[in-house]
């Protein structure tokens, strides 16, 4: 029998998984769907969601790192997923053997990619990833020619297959951005070289949530989905996860561990940069930034106790932080949400972003490991 941990712990509707899913689906109705779920997940747990993902008609996965590819296949997960995130001597043979798709932006990187095929006795499933414009991963325009032909040549050995052609957008979540335009040109210029070439790739990519939410220009064979997956809004420019038509699956609780009346002129964790201004109810909340609560959100950040939306008072500490009650009746084991779908008033993940001027998937994607995931609707 499972019990409900009683310090902190983070709910993941699997529900609120499919249904997102299935709702992005609706936004991008000719294209295969990419359930992103690297960062375990987003913080919600990678396998069980990916598995809810495939579910609800995710025909991909992506992770960042090929450790976490490969941890999907350990748990048993099959069907395309694709890992991007490599450094010289990698785990190449590992993924070739996985069959992974693996993303290649580099002739460094071929040539890795090409040996591992070799040593596995197996054709390895390749994705070549352009820059068109945000300078991180990729390969620039000024080099495409040589990894093309390289990739080309490749299989033509019958070392690699070429099975997608992709990039990423950097300012997707910014709608009317000039990039934008220019980004989508640039990419359809680099198809076009690659398909001259003989490349006939399985999918085409370079839509992330917030393209796929707003951009259907960008769709073409498969669009990636992460943090959209889990329900949150991916750009608050685009509407909340409601308007989106989106239902956040994480819900952040925890009890309260200890109520005590203070007097007036009462100093409130390291600092004291919150004195109460009159007698009042501390109630001590066991969750601090080992947990993954914001720092930066000490003395900001929403927390629904007792039926009511208090604010974190004075500094959150490594395993706990400190609200003010007032003279409301909260007693220690009580719950506080800390953030959830918003649905009975409870703070939302973009009201924790908000409050420690962050971005909301740095909200749910930090919450760390000694918080226990308890998972519902299967």
């Amino acid at each position: 029998m499972n019990e409900t941990p009683t310090r902190v712990y983070a709910e993941i509707d699997l529900d609120a998984v499919r249904a997102n899913v299935r709702a992005l689906r609706a936004r991008a109705p000719r294209a295969e769907l990419m359930a992103v779920v690297k960062a375990d997940g987003y913080g919600h747990g990678a396998v069980r969601c990916a598995r809810a993902a495939q579910d609800a008609g995710a025909t991909w996965l992506g992770t960042a790192t090929p450790e976490e590819a490969l941890a999907l296949r350990a748990a048993g997960i099959t069907g395309p997923v694709l890992c991007w995130l490599w450094t010289p001597g990698g785990p190449w043979q590992a993924a070739v053997e996985a069959d992974l798709d693996v993303s290649v932006s580099a002739i460094w990187a071929l040539d890795e990619v090409r040996k591992a095929a070799l040593a596995a006795g197996r054709t390895a499933r390749v994705q070549l990833k352009a820059d068109t414009g945000l300078g991180r991963g990729g390969c620039q325009p000024a080099d495409w020619v040589e990894l093309v032909g390289a990739a080309v040549a490749a299989q033509a050995e019958g070392t690699v297959k070429i099975t997608g052609l992709w990039s990423h957008l950097a300012c997707a979540d910014e709608p009317g951005h000039p990039s934008i335009p220019l980004q989508l040109a640039a990419f359809r210029d680099m198809l076009a070289y690659a398909e001259k070439e003989g490349v006939e790739p399985e999918v085409r990519h370079i839509a992330n949530s917030p393209a796929t939410l707003s951009l259907p220009e960008s769709h073409f064979d498969l669009v990636r989905c992460g943090l959209a997956v889990y329900g949150v809004s991916p750009a608050p420019e685009l509407g909340t996860a409601r308007e989106l038509g989106l239902r956040p699956a994480m819900t952040l609780k925890a009890s309260v561990a200890l109520v005590k009346t203070v007097p007036a002129g009462h100093g409130v964790s390291y600092g004291h940069h919150y004195v109460t201004e009159a007698e009042t109810n501390l109630a001590l909340i066991p969750a601090g930034y080992a947990d993954g609560i914001p720092r930066h959100a000490s003395g900001t950040g929403p927390v629904s106790v007792g039926g009511k939306i208090r604010r974190v008072a004075g500094r959150v500490a490594m395993d706990q932080f400190v609200v003010d009650l007032g003279g409301d009746p909260v007693r220690a084991g009580d719950e506080a949400v800390l953030f959830g779908p918003g649905e009975h008033g409870e703070p939302t993940a973009e009201d924790w972003a908000q409050a420690a001027h962050t971005i909301a998937y740095e909200i749910v994607t930090r919450i760390g490991v000694r918080v226990p995931r308890v998972y519902l609707g299967g």
